[in-house]
């Protein structure tokens, strides 16, 4: 039954490959680097799959696969050298994006102050990775069905394996709390709330294809194919039990469906209050206890398992409150241990996104973050009145992004939350510069210079 069941669902990924292919799309092969890179960040690292796959704790401090570092750093060489051959793209999208390059250059220059000076580099190292794979997808000549692709590969793959880890395969999709005995659904992930939140990136990018092809083309067998990641995704998360992933993966696909009305997209005013709304109203269950028995609804108890009682801890450690412990520096082992005798479990991020950014980048790194996420907004809304497809997306994946870091850190490099925010903050320029670039992974060039009208048409569009 177990040989049965794989070959189905290996039959079946292959067949959602090819119902979502289109003869119509003219992307670059480049855009494989990215697909690789969130496969491995989506799930678990290569080194652990070649060693029978099993879900592993993480890793020391200080400990790292020789193996796994030199295929990021093979990936980052190839993924700089298609950047240089778009420099002009990638510089100018550089410029218009200073505030998300401010950030960036802030977190390099945090790794002076770190008490592991050569892990923090590392770390940064491995979140310019992040960067550079989000630049490929945005500076590829067929920018918006490049999107589309990106998501729909990783998707096709991460989550039709997972649910075969867990049907099938339960020593590979199910671990163990070390302090509980528990155990609990992971599938490709090394942890529920990681798979979860795999699952809702990947399954709003389901839900916006489906909604967009239910309101325009209708194509039926893209319907039946984002139809099935989506019904996936929502089987998953709910198996995984991650009400953080299953509230946000809610709130985002609310988003998608209402903003794909015309004539609300387009009202900046009712946009504003729907996103008011949603961070208000989460807000307010998670830390304000207004909605009476909600969290109990979602099984949550006053202390968000636990988080409450660990933003009090960490707010008691000694750090730097202005500069912070330095770019992926705080959890260093005497500060996990500390906590541990405190709460008798080992915690290994704040369960907060903006604690987390205060925790290593101090009050300069959360006024960078805001930054960002002040202009984010502006381009996605921007974005939203003149590429409404586009900006659903990017306004989905925005506020998810600001949702999801109040009880998880979602501000945190190589997790797919984080390229999802990086996406939509984005401001990308008119997509006709882009066609200027790449010579490294052509010939596509002149495929897509004779492509469909409706790729011409959107690249003569100004979006945000």
């Amino acid at each position: 039954m177990t040989l049965v069941g794989t070959l189905v669902f290996l039959i079946g990924i292959l067949g959602l490959f090819a119902l979502d292919r289109d003869s119509r799309d003219r992307t670059s092969k480049a855009l494989w680097l990215p697909v690789f890179w969130l496969l491995i960040i989506g799930s678990r690292p290569v080194s652990a799959w070649l060693q029978g796959g099993r879900p592993v704790e993480a890793v020391g401090f200080e400990d790292g696969s020789p193996f796994d570092r030199n295929i990021y750093l093979a990936l980052m060489i190839v993924a700089l050298a298609v950047l240089f051959q778009r420099r002009a793209a990638v510089g100018r999208m550089l410029l218009d994006n200073w505030p998300v390059l401010l950030f960036f250059v802030y977190c390099a220059m945090s790794v002076v102050w770190s008490d592991y000076p050569e892990v923090a580099v590392k770390r940064w190292i491995k979140s310019v990775g992040d960067l550079a794979m989000v630049l490929i997808v945005l500076t590829d000549p067929d920018r918006l069905n490049a999107i589309k692709r990106f998501l729909a590969r990783v998707g096709f793959i991460l989550l039709p394996w997972s649910i075969v880890l867990i049907k099938y395969y339960p020593d590979l999709g199910r671990a163990y709390s070390k302090w509980e005995g528990t155990a609990f659904y992971v599938g490709v992930a090394a942890d529920k709330n990681m798979l979860g939140m795999t699952c809702m990136i990947f399954g709003l990018g389901a839900a916006w294809r489906f909604i967009h092809e239910l309101r325009g083309a209708g194509r039926r067998k893209m319907l039946i194919v984002q139809g099935t990641i989506f019904g996936m995704a929502l089987w998953l998360i709910s198996t995984a039990n991650s009400m953080t992933s299953l509230s946000c993966f809610g709130f985002g696909t609310a988003l998608i469906v209402a903003t794909s009305f015309r004539r609300l997209a387009r009202t900046p005013t009712r946009v504003h209050l729907m996103v008011a709304v949603v961070l208000l109203a989460s807000s307010s269950v998670l830390f304000l206890n207004i909605g009476g028995g909600v969290l109990s609804a979602m099984g949550r108890n006053p202390t968000l398992t636990g988080r409450t009682d660990l933003w009090q801890q960490l707010l008691q450690i000694d750090h730097s409150p202005v500069v912070g412990a330095g770019f992926e520096s705080f959890w260093s082992p005497e500060r996990v241990d500390r906590l541990a005798s405190v709460l008798k479990w080992a915690p290994n991020e704040a369960h907060d996104g903006y604690l987390e950014v205060y925790l290593n980048l101090g009050w300069v790194g959360i006024l960078l973050l805001g930054t960002v996420i002040v202009t984010g907004y502006r381009t996605v809304i921007r974005c939203l009145r003149q590429d409404p497809e586009m900006g659903r997306l990017k306004l989905s994946y925005f506020v998810v992004g600001l949702a999801y870091s109040f009880t998880e850190a979602g501000f945190r490099n190589l997790t797919p939350i984080w390229i999802a925010f990086l996406l939509a903050v984005v401001k990308v320029p008119t997509t006709r510069m882009v066609r200027t670039t790449s010579t490294l992974f052509a010939p596509e060039r002149e495929a897509r210079e004779n492509s469909s009208p409706a790729i011409a048409e959107h690249e003569t569009a100004v979006s945000g």
